[in-house]
């Protein structure tokens, strides 16, 4: 049922695009709503405006003391710590402090909600899962961390039969009754640690998207092959599915109801006896069929036919900037990978490949060393074309094991690629560097490198 907000007094504390919408969706409830944000009015811009001509109360700068345990509610950006002083004052004093996910669900029950999390992979699923609902008619929303605040969908309810929300650990430590359909956990390797004490107070974070399931139409998704995962897996009240590359799950798994195993070619959902293949260029590589079997478990558990999950595999468009392929020119693929901003993401890529590689990496550094990149592409690297800040530590790093080219731009290093490829090569582009020493950001990185190389 839909809280009754108006006339109440509402704080949304952080202004970034999730403590927006939330403010969006309240102003529309009728709530009186008083908005923080540690940005000057100057700094906000247009945003301010637009809040004052809604009528909202605009606070910026230091929390005024006590402001907080005056409100009826409190709704918090993710990216506000739930352990400040203020908030910890708020809940003190009886007053409920909700993320923005717990708001928005609050007005969006009754409609099948597959909530996502996990360490990596999340947007891929999320959007993958999205497609799978898509294909089968379903009017479907997709965002959560991913692109659209879910307080977006909450402002036109009626909309929607399907809501796909990627969810992060900090979005998860705010919520109260919020209650998925399906929830799945991806992975767990350490993170944030800036934020949590420790590798476990991360994972009891992932682990609330089961609280609120129960055994009747509820469903979690699990990888079967990360023992921490299957260790929050203990916790789930709902039948447990799993994914796994072996089919061999760890030792000390909880009983699984069903096991999703890739196979050559695709993955099969051995409880169902149903086969599905993965020749779709966006889904390539092992992390991408966790991913895929993941999306399949949450998309068929929550009702999706068979055929328009096969459909959906085989449509999917992939995620700008992530192993994104933009063309074949002669024979050459040419891949877009500029979202892999460190080594890790680079490692990655490279399994996702058999060899044949020419890569393109390089910009502003990030301190890690550059071997463990260096040893997976051993038999599959042809060739590093440098550029950016850090390209003499990657050509120092290459000495031995692959001819480089400082090429210094992605204009000149597209250039030299088009010059050294051959037909059955790629070139791929996944620097293993941030972007800000040439670029705005990873999505202008990426932008140039398709126009670059559709000019060709």
């Amino acid at each position: 049922m839909n809280p009754s907000l108006s006339g109440r007094k509402v704080a949304v504390f952080g202004l970034a695009k999730s403590g927006v919408a939330a403010l969006r969706l309240l102003v529309q409830q009728g709530a009186q709503v008083t908005a923080l944000d540690a940005r000057s009015e100057d700094a906000l811009g247009d945003l301010a405006k637009e809040l004052h001509a809604k009528g909202v109360t605009l606070v910026t700068g230091a929390t005024p003391p006590g402001l907080l345990t005056r409100q009826d509610l409190v709704v918090v950006s993710p990216g506000v710590p739930l352990s400040l002083p203020e908030l910890e004052a708020a809940r003190t004093s009886g007053v409920p402090v909700w993320g923005e996910i717990e708001l928005a669900g609050r007005f969006l029950t009754g409609t099948r909600l597959l909530g996502i999390t996990g360490t990596n992979g999340k947007s891929t699923t999320t959007a993958l899962t999205g497609e799978l609902y898509a294909k089968a008619g379903l009017r479907t929303f997709v965002g959560g961390n991913l692109g659209r605040p879910l307080a977006e969908a909450a402002m036109a309810p009626g909309d929607w039969d399907a809501l796909v929300v990627e969810l992060s650990s900090f979005q998860l430590e705010g919520i109260h009754q919020l209650k998925p359909t399906g929830a799945a956990i991806l992975n767990l390797t350490p993170d944030h640690l800036d934020r949590y004490a420790n590798h476990a107070e991360y994972g009891a974070a992932k682990a609330r998207i089961f609280m609120n399931q129960d055994g009747g139409s509820d469903f979690a998704v699990v990888n079967a092959d990360d023992a921490a995962v299957m260790g929050l897996a203990a916790s789930a009240r709902a039948p447990v599915y799993g994914f796994s590359l072996t089919g061999r799950p760890v030792v000390d798994a909880p009983k699984l109801a069903g096991l999703a195993i890739a196979r050559p070619g695709g993955f099969e959902l051995e409880f169902a006896g149903e086969s599905y293949t993965l020749t779709n260029r966006s889904l390539r590589g092992a992390h991408n069929a966790q991913n895929a079997m993941a999306a399949a478990l949450l998309a068929r558990l929550g009702g999706v036919a068979r055929d328009a999950v096969q459909a959906g595999l085989d449509s999917y468009p992939g995620l700008a900037h992530r192993l994104e392929s933009v063309r074949v020119l002669d024979g050459v693929e040419w891949v877009n990978d500029s979202k892999a901003t460190n080594v890790d993401s680079v490692l990655v890529a490279l399994k996702a490949f058999a060899g044949d590689v020419w890569l393109i990496a390089g910009g502003k550094g990030k301190g890690a060393p550059y071997a463990p990149m260096v040893e997976a592409g051993q038999g599959k690297v042809k060739g590093v074309l440098t550029i950016g800040q850090d390209a003499d530590a990657l050509a120092r790093a290459y000495a031995n094991d692959a001819p480089v080219h400082a090429c210094g731009t992605l204009d000149a290093a597209v250039a030299k690629a088009r010059e050294v490829a051959r037909a059955g090569d790629t070139v791929l582009l996944s620097p293993a560097c941030a972007s800000y020493d040439q670029f705005k950001n990873f999505e202008d990185r990426g932008d140039t490198f398709k126009r670059l190389v559709g000019a060709l």
